[in-house]
């Protein structure tokens, strides 16, 4: 059985999945793992999704503001055990809901070249390429995507 449900980052269940997700990253980041680390503070993140299966926590993701009408898509994972049975796209769908609810119009988020999962996952979602925005610009292993949110 699968929930979702709507919390914040002080969600005990979300810094564990963060922790798993973060030593992933710093696997395929490598070097270059401080330089991401810095624009994913958990302080800074006030709405949260996270994913139970019979009770058990195995993916979350998260949106904060990035500007007026403009929110930013944060720290997407599924536990890898739990990977391929559509939990990421419904944590998607339900970060896209509740960007709508708070009056966003658009979603934006950067991950990583290295990260062919995750692209493909927001391509499946009807994300689009964009230039690299923000801290993002000039970084070659960075892929940047938007989608505008249908109210």
């Amino acid at each position: 059985m699968i929930d979702l449900k709507r919390t914040n980052s002080d969600n005990k269940d979300f810094v564990g999945l963060v922790a798993v997700l973060d030593a992933d990253l710093a696997i395929r980041d490598g070097e270059n793992h401080a330089f991401y680390s810095q624009f994913n503070k958990l302080d800074q993140i006030k709405h949260v999704v996270i994913v139970y299966e019979n009770s058990k926590p195995v993916g979350c993701g998260a949106i904060k503001e990035y500007e007026s009408l403009v929110i930013e898509v944060k720290r997407m994972f599924v536990l890898p055990e739990s990977r391929g049975r559509g939990i990421a796209s419904k944590v998607l769908q339900e970060l896209e809901n509740w960007a709508s609810e708070l009056y966003f119009e658009k979603c934006i988020l950067e991950t990583g070249v290295k990260q062919p999962e995750a692209i493909a996952l927001y391509n499946k979602n009807g994300y689009h390429f964009i230039p690299n925005y923000g801290q993002y610009k000039g970084v070659k292993e960075s892929v940047c995507f938007e989608k505008i949110l249908i109210r």
